[in-house]
């Protein structure tokens, strides 16, 4: 899907209705072309679109699929409630690189995006504890709240892989692993896994990121500037990368100047 598209701006209009923010894993497509992204596309609570996360290297046969981004959407983006929401996609999060450069933009929430990996033949036994050990390991090393969301594979999917793609031997039901962690690493939701249809839901207090941070404070006073040197590439690669491309679409923004005249 295109972020400007018909399919997102539906997903713009519920998070404009309920008042929620999100942070959501899409197979991009790149403006006025066919290039896909693994993607995460940021949309505030009215409903605006903050930005997109296009994951720096796309791992193991995702090569076929997806091509690589780069730094200039390695950011956190600030949401109407007065804090940095960021985030990195499956073992993106290996990448101790790209963690860091979002936790010296201060981060304050972190979004992990998984696959259903445990579903997959070799990994049965080590895919969630992969998991939860990189979303704990970005939880204290970055002092951030760590929200996690991993699909769950079904009999449907293995249907449609089947009739698609031929018999799968590789994966199977099952998957999903979902949480909400403190920057200690204590769980604040979860985790859940399995085939339950469950919303994982838990409140996080951002005063106690103080205490947190009197610990550790990556982005402060235990970075250690003068002897840890890092810098990372902000520049933009792809063509629709280089404009603001989500500004309100020329129909969209004639609707709503024919709104406000019409309330005059």
């Amino acid at each position: 899907m295109e972020p400007n598209g018909e399919d997102v701006s539906a997903i713009q209009d519920a998070c404009r209705r309920t008042g929620i923010a999100i942070n959501l894993g899409i197979s991009e497509r790149i403006a006025n072309g066919h290039t896909l992204f693994n993607s995460q596309v940021i949309i505030d609570s009215d409903g605006t679109i903050l930005g997109v996360h296009r994951k720096l290297q796309p791992t193991y046969v995702e090569r076929y699929i997806w091509a690589q981004g780069n730094g200039s959407s390695l950011r956190n983006w600030p949401l109407s409630l007065g804090y940095n929401l960021g985030g990195l996609a499956c073992w993106e999060h290996t990448m101790n690189g790209a963690r860091q450069a979002l936790i010296t933009q201060n981060q304050h929430i972190h979004a992990g995006a998984w696959p259903a990996l445990s579903t997959m033949a070799g990994f049965e036994a080590v895919a969630d504890a992969q998991i939860e050990a990189l979303m704990k390991a970005h939880a204290l090393t970055a002092q951030v709240f760590v929200i996690t969301a991993s699909n769950y594979v079904d009999q449907g999917c293995l249907d449609w892989m089947e009739q698609n793609l031929g018999k799968q031997d590789l994966v199977k039901l099952g998957g999903g692993w979902s949480s909400i962690l403190h920057p200690f690493c204590a769980y604040i939701a979860g985790p859940h896994t399995g085939a339950e249809e469950k919303l994982v839901q838990g409140e996080i207090d951002f005063s106690q990121l103080g205490a947190v941070k009197v610990w550790i404070d990556a982005a402060g006073h235990y970075q250690r500037p003068e002897i840890l040197q890092f810098a990372f590439d902000k520049r933009p690669h792809w063509a629709d990368e280089k404009v603001d491309r989500f500004k309100a679409r020329p129909e969209v923004k004639a609707k709503e100047e024919t709104v406000e005249l019409s309330q005059e």
